[in-house]
């Protein structure tokens, strides 16, 4: 579909978390015609159980944009709102699944924005995966949606690398910006006609990485694997929901540790200590030294200030 400009195209941009709002700003920044946002409903949190609104309607409201709020995506009330507004083309980012009575209504289709290098880390959860396999890369990619969740048309894409300092939180900061600057690119190669999509090819030989939603069974360490498997799982859940293990019964999170490569003297999953200024918890093939924590029933802090407060 060829237009005048770019900012000619009637935009409908649906997000809930941080994430989504990089998009959103970067895209009025560039003068898209955002005619709507489409975002989760308020929901009751925090101790008073008040009404919280989501990131991207907070955004949204402040640069007074039209919102809607559905409950079901396929409410009638709904989709006739959504076929009044006449958009040429919608975005999804960091929202959920959507019908394909939504994602096939605007001529142009529906575009995501996933946070990996698809056909790998397809799935809820790309950032936490790709570290906790030990990636040395991911990136960014924008897809036509179809049937099958991640796998339409590739767009474009975009890598930046993982280092070993990283978390799922570092990666995700780094990732909002390349992944907004690229939804920008995307609508203005979608609106000249520049852009050509590619299919998702993955041959028989490839090994492709899934990335399943997060449980908490995913969370609980087990020592008895290597101490690289062990420093990874906890680099991909920190800060959130992070890895824990067990202290004398409590559950304790761990947020940061780094890697220790000496033979273990206690069994794994076992800690050793000086109760003064390290804390280390033994793997099948070395130590997690502990640097960042948190004990059930205690507030988060790092590890000394922690062994000054608690007897073994």
């Amino acid at each position: 579909m060829n237009v005048d400009s770019y900012k000619d195209l009637r935009i409908i941009y649906m997000g809930t978390p941080e994430f989504a709002v990089a998009g959103l700003e970067a895209l009025l920044q560039a003068g898209c015609n955002i005619v709507a946002v489409i975002t989760a409903p308020d929901k009751p949190a925090g101790r008073g159980m008040e009404l919280q609104q989501s990131a991207v309607k907070k955004y949204a409201l402040q640069q007074s944009l039209t919102v809607l709020q559905p409950e079901k995506l396929k409410n009638p009330e709904f989709l006739r709102q959504l076929q009044e507004l006449k958009a040429d083309l919608q975005i999804c980012v960091a929202f959920r699944m959507l019908p394909e009575v939504v994602w096939n209504m605007p001529p142009m289709g529906t575009i995501n924005l996933h946070g990996s290098l698809l056909p790998q880390y397809r799935g809820a959860a790309p950032i936490n995966w790709a570290v906790i396999n030990g990636e040395k890369e991911t990136g960014v990619t924008t897809f036509k949606l179809k049937h099958e969740i991640d796998t339409g048309n590739i767009l474009l894409q975009e890598s930046f690398p993982i280092s070993e300092e990283d978390t799922a939180g570092t990666v995700h900061d780094r990732m909002m910006p390349v992944g907004a600057g690229l939804l920008v690119k995307t609508v203005k190669g979608l609106a000249d006609d520049s852009l050509k999509e590619t299919p998702q090819l993955v041959s028989t030989d490839a090994v492709i990485h899934h990335a399943p939603k997060i449980f908490t069974e995913t969370c609980q360490i087990n020592a008895s694997r290597s101490m690289e498997e062990v420093f990874n799982l906890v680099r991909g859940l920190s800060p959130y929901p992070a890895a824990f293990t067990f202290l004398n019964g409590k559950k304790l999170k761990i947020f940061k540790c780094r890697k220790t490569a000496e033979t273990p003297e206690t069994n794994a999953g076992e800690f050793e200590t000086d109760g003064k200024t390290y804390l280390k918890l033994a793997c099948a093939n070395g130590y997690l030294q502990l640097l960042d924590i948190q004990l059930e029933g205690k507030k988060r802090m790092n590890v000394e200030e922690f062994l000054r407060g608690y007897r073994f």
